[in-house]
Order: C-alpha cells, then sequence, then structure tokens
C-alpha cells in the first residue's frame, strides 16, 4: 500500500506495518487531513530557527518566538499546540516527534525572569493536554511515551515567609530530566529537581516529586518504586 510505505520511510522504520486494514474512505480522510497539515507547516517554517524534512501542523497551533526553536525530521503538531520558545536556550525537538492536540509549551513564565528551555528527543510522543513549564529546564530523551495531560514543572513558589505574599517571594527552579525508553502514564505529575532514569514505567496519576533511578515501575501520591523491571 502506497500510504503504508510512505509513512515507513518518514519514520525511518523499515519494519513499520498497518496492523488493521482501512475502507478507501478511511485513507481518503488521514491523507486529506496530513496534507493539510503538511502546507500549513510549510507556512510555519520559515518563523523557525531550523526545521527538517516535513512539518506536520494542524488548526489553531501558535508558536510564539519561533526563532528560538529547533525542530527534528517530521515534527507533528496537533490541533491547539500551543508554544512558547522564549528562554535562554530555547525549545529543541528531534526528530519523529509528535505533540498532541491542546498541549503547552512555554519556557518563560514572566519576562522578568527568563527560562531555561525544553529539549525532546527523537522519536518521542507526547499525548493530549500536556502541560510543560520549562522555566528550570526540561530534558526528555528519545523514545519515550506519555499518556493524556501529563504535567510537568520545573518551578516552584518560595513561601517560607509568612510575612511578605507568597507571590512576591521569587521561585525556585531545578531542572527535569527524564531518560530514554520511559513510558509517563496519563495525568502523571513530575515535579521540579527530579531525574527519572532511562526505561522506567512511571504509572498513570503518579506525583513524582523524588528522582527515580532506571528501569523503576513507579506509582502513587507521592510515587514509590514498586518494582523494577528486571524483576518481573
Amino acid at each position: 500500500m502506497i500510504i503504508e510505505k510512505l509513512i515507513r520511510k518518514l519514520k525511518g522504520k523499515q519494519d513499520y506495518k498497518w496492523e488493521s486494514s482501512y475502507a478507501a474512505r478511511d485513507l481518503f480522510s488521514i491523507t486529506s487531513v496530513r496534507l493539510m497539515q503538511v502546507v500549513r507547516g510549510l507556512f510555519l517554517k520559515p518563523f523557525l530557527k531550523k526545521s527538517s524534512g516535513l512539518l506536520f501542523v494542524g488548526h489553531r497551533v501558535k508558536v510564539r518566538h519561533g526563532y528560538q526553536l529547533t525542530a527534528g525530521k517530521n515534527l507533528i503538531l496537533e490541533d491547539n499546540v500551543s508554544i512558547n520558545a522564549l528562554s535562554e536556550n530555547g525549545i529543541q525537538l528531534g526528530n519523529q516527534v509528535s505533540i498532541a492536540r491542546d498541549s503547552i509549551l512555554f519556557c518563560t513564565g514572566i519576562i522578568a525572569q527568563k527560562g531555561t528551555g525544553i529539549t525532546i528527543g527523537d522519536r518521542t510522543g507526547i499525548n493530549a493536554r500536556a502541560y510543560f513549564g520549562g522555566q528550570g529546564g526540561i530534558t526528555i530523551g528519545n523514545d519515550v511515551i506519555m499518556g493524556p495531560n501529563v504535567q510537568i514543572f520545573s518551578e516552584n513558589h518560595n513561601f517560607l515567609d509568612l510575612v511578605i505574599p507568597i507571590k512576591d517571594q521569587g521561585v525556585a527552579r531545578q531542572s527535569v530530566i527524564i531518560g530514554n525508553n520511559c513510558w509517563i502514564g496519563a495525568g502523571a505529575t513530575i515535579l521540579a529537581g527530579v531525574t527519572i532514569g532511562d526505561g522506567c514505567v512511571i504509572a498513570a496519576g503518579s506525583v513524582v516529586n523524588k528522582s527515580v533511578p532506571p528501569n523503576s515501575i513507579v506509582a502513587g501520591v507521592p510515587a514509590k518504586v514498586i518494582k523494577q523491571r528486571e524483576d518481573l
């Protein structure tokens, strides 16, 4: 099938294969949506710092400070994605990255305190309604998959002084690092200062406030290591 071969080439995976059959009507709908995304991507490309390969852009996508955004091959930005790349290091997206609808990526909360930035590795998929605050820096590795509604924070408000309003006490920034080949479940929250090692599985709804060693299975509020993958 022509479409299957085209996707195989775009993904760079010779073993890619459809496991389901589709009617001609389904294929027409899928193809027409992707073609329109490519057309919108052509209009966005000149405003980015760098973009390789095709750029798929959905409806109502907003990219601010695109001159600080670097995109690898075949980036997909689904409908209503909002990106603000204003930061010291900008936003760097690897090859074959996909960001699903209604997701928000930003790096600077208030103009007076420019943020650090966000880096996402190759073949990583960000699901719907993700919220990434890259003020303190977020680094996500290769081949990471995420469920919907994942939140990552790299900045916290200071609050110890009982006299000064919390909003006037400043912030503390700590980077978040997620290794390669991780699965972050739906609704998980990852807080500032956390490092998640390669190969980890974070259960849906978990609140991760401490660093996690590689190949851990993590669950709970606050999250705890419940097993190691090699022990299964």
